[in-house]
């Protein structure tokens, strides 16, 4: 643990009816109303993934304004986040959309508190050194895909296949952990690896001249935009103080986006160059291939998360059915919208 001291929804698939989910939430988000002020000494221990976060909120200025303190923790995937949170160590963390889903069937009470979206996926599909002719979706079939269970991962797997009308009977999946996932590409323990940044950019820069290497982003057109959770545990949503730190939390979260969607070259110094030991041009190709932030209110993504559960679900990944409205603290509705649109002026 270190001292330095985490989506455009027009192209959703399987939206549910929001009206009724929105019933369906009203006994679940019967809780007091947030505290706006953070007690002196309040402490929080975020999850934060291949450093992103603390870079962004100590970059930005913003983790030097928050209330509480906060330190952050270094993780690689989902399911080693779901681990500490289990244990007990963690307050708050960002992953991706299917890691509330793995929580809520484990029984734990993780819920999200804020989202964002990019305007481009957050995945790209990475092919084994000397494989060529995967040009489209439905060209996976056949290929041993890297398949993470738990992972956002996952759910960018299974939109693949459903998009090129495959199933998992027509690909075989390798299980791996998502830091596994960059070597066993390289190394040909599989034929396509799921890889986000800047693990994808790395791999390419590597292997360049090596043949095709990766799926072409004219297949991406209908796979969903990146989405990014921070979630928090029920036992620091209950308690007042951390609350209150969350929500304070939320907002810098939300204004260090802007900062960044603002200030490319110097997110791109710190993070992608300082951080992550790239070439500032490689940096500058991955902040433009991500396209722009944006926040959006909680209520407005409840569909959206039964949907992909739907999906899960029936890819026999989940042991029984979920109702996704559990996954969400509702009382954070437009609190990171709202502070992502002040940031703006």
């Amino acid at each position: 643990m270190t001292a330095i001291s985490v989506f455009n929804l027009r192209s959703r698939l399987l939206p549910i009816a929001l009206g009724f989910l929105g019933a369906l939430t009203v006994a679940a988000t019967a809780q007091e109303a947030l505290h706006v002020n953070v007690p002196a000494g309040t402490k929080l221990v975020v999850a934060d993934q291949n450093e992103e976060l603390q870079t962004l909120m100590i970059a930005s200025g913003e983790q030097a304004k928050l209330a509480s303190s906060a330190t952050y923790a270094n993780f690689l995937g989902g399911p080693a986040i779901l681990e500490a949170f289990r244990a007990g160590a963690l307050d708050l963390a960002t992953v991706g959309n299917v890691p509330p889903i793995q929580a809520q069937a484990a029984g734990e009470e993780i819920r999200i508190v804020a989202a964002r979206e990019t305007s481009e996926p957050d995945y790209h599909f990475a092919l084994r050194p000397g494989l060529s002719g995967v040009n489209t979706l439905a060209d996976l079939r056949g290929k041993r895909i890297a398949y993470a269970e738990g992972t956002g991962r996952q759910a960018f797997v299974l939109t693949a296949l459903k998009l090129a009308g495959l199933t998992r009977k027509d690909v075989t999946f390798v299980p791996l952990r998502s830091s596994d996932m960059p070597d066993a590409v390289r190394s040909g323990q599989i034929d396509v690896g799921v890889l986000n940044e800047p693990h994808y950019s790395r791999y390419l820069a590597d292997y360049a001249g090596k043949g095709q290497l990766a799926v072409p982003d004219s297949a991406y057109e209908k796979m969903p935009r990146a989405l990014t959770y921070l979630y928090a545990s029920g036992a620091a949503l209950r308690d007042p103080a951390k609350a209150a730190a969350i929500r304070n939390f939320v907002i810098g979260w939300a204004a260090a986006n802007r900062w960044s969607d603002a200030n490319p070259d110097a997110w791109v110094k710190a993070y992608y160059v300082d951080r992550q030991r790239l070439k500032e041009a490689d940096g500058r190709a991955i902040v433009q291939s991500q396209g722009r932030a944006s926040f959006l209110p909680l209520k407005s993504l409840l569909g959206y998360q039964q949907g992909l559960v739907d999906l899960i679900h029936a890819a026999g990944d989940l042991p029984k059915h979920l109702d996704a409205t559990q996954e969400f603290d509702l009382r954070f509705d437009t609190v990171a919208s709202t502070a992502f649109g002040k940031a703006a002026d």
